[in-house]
């Protein structure tokens, strides 16, 4: 049988069908990565927002120290959001909410391999990013050191996407820490959602006492695809599910339930 190329089993963003991660090789991710909209709008921002930097620079050096306290603040940043706004019930609960709670989290849980989800919406991010960073960044040198500071937000949040990517593909990563930070959020998202926030990032989790190493650790989360908005929910809250269009999902697709398995025993 010979080996299919990179380009193929690969949905065409001309068609508006969704990448699956599930059936991708690397080097498709590559292909998909490096033309996906989301991430060539990100490159050029950071091209935009390094040039705006140095355009208000004074002192190059000066103009760089964002560069490391937004390296040491921004996974703290997006640990806060992923675990009490993306994992917390009150957006759902809302009307004017809902929707965005279903686009930046719902769906990435309840289909994880879908790449179009997986990936936040610019609307969301950009903005998230420039209120977390920007005015780090202009406490320390004004004007300069805010885009600065964007741009190595920018150029942070590249690189999680690439590796929530590979923690997400048919792949078995060669570098052990790879493999490492891939088998932390596996468990976050197929055993137990309330733990491993981080993407390459941990040591929130470990401050915080949401880390864990193993499944064997913790007891199988009831909410692990859902996050809580399950049937009983859906119809107190019936927003989220009125978009998707269908009940929420506890399991994944293709599974079969506890009660089909004793069956088959």
């Amino acid at each position: 049988m010979s080996k299919s190329k990179p380009w193929q089993n690969m949905s065409s963003l001309r068609t508006g069908r969704s990448f699956d991660l599930g059936k991708m090789s690397l080097p498709q991710l590559w292909i998909a990565y490096l033309t996906y909209p989301t991430i060539l709008l990100y490159f050029v921002l950071i091209v935009a927002a390094a040039f705006a930097a140095l355009h208000f620079s004074h002192s190059l050096l000066t103009t760089l120290i964002p560069v490391p306290v937004v390296i040491v603040v921004y996974p703290l940043a997006w640990y806060m959001i992923h675990r009490f706004i993306l994992h917390g019930r009150w957006l759902y609960r809302n009307h004017w909410t809902a929707s965005l709670w279903k686009r930046i989290h719902f769906d990435h849980h309840q289909d994880p391999h879908l790449l179009d989800v997986l990936f936040g919406s610019p609307l969301n991010t950009v903005p998230t990013m420039g209120i977390i960073t920007m005015p780090i960044g202009y406490l320390i040198c004004g004007w300069s050191g805010a885009f600065c500071a964007l741009s190595t937000a920018l150029v942070m949040t590249c690189i999680y996407e690439f590796f929530h990517c590979i923690q997400h593909l048919a792949y078995k990563p060669r570098w052990k820490w790879v493999a490492r930070i891939k088998q932390l959020h596996v468990l976050h998202h197929f055993h137990d959602e309330n733990g491993n926030y981080g993407i390459t990032n941990y040591v929130p989790d470990r401050f915080f006492g949401s880390f864990y190493r193993e499944a064997r650790d913790r007891a199988r989360s009831q909410h692990v695809f859902n996050l809580g908005y399950d049937l009983d929910e859906a119809k107190r809250y019936p927003w989220v599910m009125n978009l998707t269009g269908a009940p929420p999902k506890d399991r994944p697709d293709g599974a079969r339930s506890s009660s089909d398995n004793s069956r088959t025993a």
